[in-house]
């Protein structure tokens, strides 16, 4: 935890309701996500119970598994889970769009919108993760033959649960990730973890504080679980005899009937609340202003969509269950490029999150105080415009000379520092060189060198492109990472005699 976070909890705690540690909203939300509340049965290995999914807040479909051990009902389940996932996947096929490529050589094209999938927490995202696994390899012929949209259902949940990795993605999101993003409570992170927790510090009951709306939802009677792990003694009292009611009817079709009413009415009350919950949540982000350079990650996403479609439309092949250690590094090589943008983006977009790296002496705001828009450095073979502008800081300052800044307000500019000078009542004098976003000329255009008054953060941060690492090719890698003799990840796609839902 940061320092300012920790700093935002303790005010969180003296106020009563949570602290805004956002300015801005760091994350996509489209104009029609999907929201899925899963719920999973204990004591067994992600086998699910049941589901309450829906494109708006009227449109909530429960979906459940009477007897969550029964292999067929399991994949009915998810056939009719499909039924709503893939026809919302597919709306997002629709218009595209022209990307120029290789500086304007080619043309590619990508959707203009993708799907977006809301959980309520981390476990969710797990969920789905592997109920991807257990049934993007299923057959639909042969022995346990499985509806079509099963596997398909699958590959599409690995997709999105892949991109759930991908720092700054927007494709797969679980709510109390997005909402302590932007909020920072009274409680632990492990209880930030429940959505009725949390909601209740964000946005208390009137009478209440959010330390009491908080207590109030440790009650599972009052707000049940958020999923997919349900509340002990709800299993035991209500749902083993709901369950074992249905399983003895199953010679009387009226009793069976009955029975499955009951179970259905008694999982509708359990997944109807966290279901409110989730679209009081998509209300609070929407309200937030969107950040800058939120668009162009949600471009990532809509890529990401556009090519996994054409690879399923091209009959390809699933996930690999595991990486090759080339495709593993690769992997791992984009994330950590990923997460390092995303710092970057996020710190550019919000100064409450700047302010973070002003403590650690990673970025400093001041105030310009002298500029020489003009100068010229004619010490090496061509003459070339260098602006000097000098700035006083009550930051601390812990760049040297020769350190290369930005500032958020002109992303394109480069600031190299030629002197620092602590001064009087702990105000520090910068002296930074200026090159580039000024024009092509030994004159800078209007606006592009900062002038005397204008108040500028400058910081170590930089959007520069990095160059993505370079990784050995299959037939230079050794036998003992996947290379030769046998092609790496053979058999990987078929499934295993331990593989779950066997």
């Amino acid at each position: 935890m940061s320092s300012l976070r920790a700093l935002a909890a303790a005010q969180a705690v003296a106020a009563g309701v949570a602290q805004p540690v956002a300015t801005v909203r760091h994350l996509h939300l489209s104009r029609r996500p999907l929201v899925l509340v899963p719920l999973a049965m204990a004591g067994e290995a992600n086998a699910p119970l049941a589901a309450m999914v829906g494109a708006a807040p009227g449109e909530g479909r429960l979906l459940i598994v009477p007897q969550p051990r029964n292999r067929d009902q399991r994949f009915a389940f998810v056939a009719e889970l499909a039924a709503t996932v893939l026809p919302y996947v597919d709306s997002h096929r629709g218009a595209n769009e022209a990307v120029s490529v290789d500086r304007g050589r080619e043309v590619r094209y990508r959707y203009l919108d993708a799907p977006q999938v809301l959980v309520p927490n981390p476990a969710g995202v797990t969920f789905l993760r592997l109920l991807g696994r257990a049934t993007r390899f299923r057959r639909v012929d042969g022995e346990y033959p499985v509806p079509p949209q099963v596997p398909l259902l699958g590959r599409w949940l690995t997709f999105f649960a892949e991109r759930a990795e991908h720092p700054g993605s927007a494709t797969l999101v679980a709510m109390t990730q997005a909402l302590s993003l932007h909020w920072a409570t009274g409680q632990s992170a492990v209880e930030d973890l429940h959505l009725p927790a949390l909601l209740g510090w964000i946005a208390p009951p009137a009478g209440m504080t959010g330390a009491e709306a908080a207590a109030y939802a440790e009650d599972p009677v009052r707000c049940p679980p958020a999923g997919p792990a349900t509340d002990p003694g709800f299993d035991n009292e209500r749902l083993a005899p709901a369950i074992e009611a249905y399983a003895a009817a199953e010679a009387d079709e009226a009793a069976r009937g009955e029975a499955y009413a009951e179970l259905e009415k008694l999982l509708r009350d359990q997944l109807t609340p966290t279901w409110e919950l989730m679209w009081r949540g998509v209300g609070l982000l929407r309200a937030l202003p969107l950040g800058a350079r939120v668009p162009a990650r949600w471009e990532g996403d809509r890529d990401a969509f556009t090519a996994y479609t054409e690879h399923v439309d091209a009959d390809g092949a699933p996930q690999p269950r595991r990486d090759g250690a080339v495709a593993a590094a690769a992997r791992l090589h984009r994330l950590e490029r990923a997460a390092a943008r995303y710092a970057v983006q996020r710190a550019y977009d919000d100064p409450l999150v700047m302010a973070e790296y002003r403590l650690t002496g990673e970025a400093f705001v001041g105030e310009v105080v002298l500029a020489d828009p003009g100068r010229i450095d004619d010490s090496g073979r061509r003459p070339v415009l260098r602006p000097r502008i000098q700035v006083v800081t009550t930051d601390p300052v812990l760049v040297g000379a020769g350190a290369a800044l930005s500032s958020p307000t002109r992303p394109g500019q480069k600031a190299r520092v030629v002197f620092v000078t602590p001064g009087a009542e702990g105000r520090t004098e910068v002296v930074l060189e200026l090159s580039g976003g000024m024009g092509r000329g030994l004159t800078a255009t209007p606006g592009s060198v900062p002038e005397v008054g204008e108040r500028l953060c400058y910081t170590t941060l930089s959007e520069a492109y990095v160059p993505a690492g370079t990784f050995p090719a299959l037939e230079e890698t050794p036998w003992t990472h996947g290379g030769p003799p046998g092609p790496a990840g053979e058999g990987d796609h078929l499934p295993r005699p331990e593989e779950a839902w066997r």
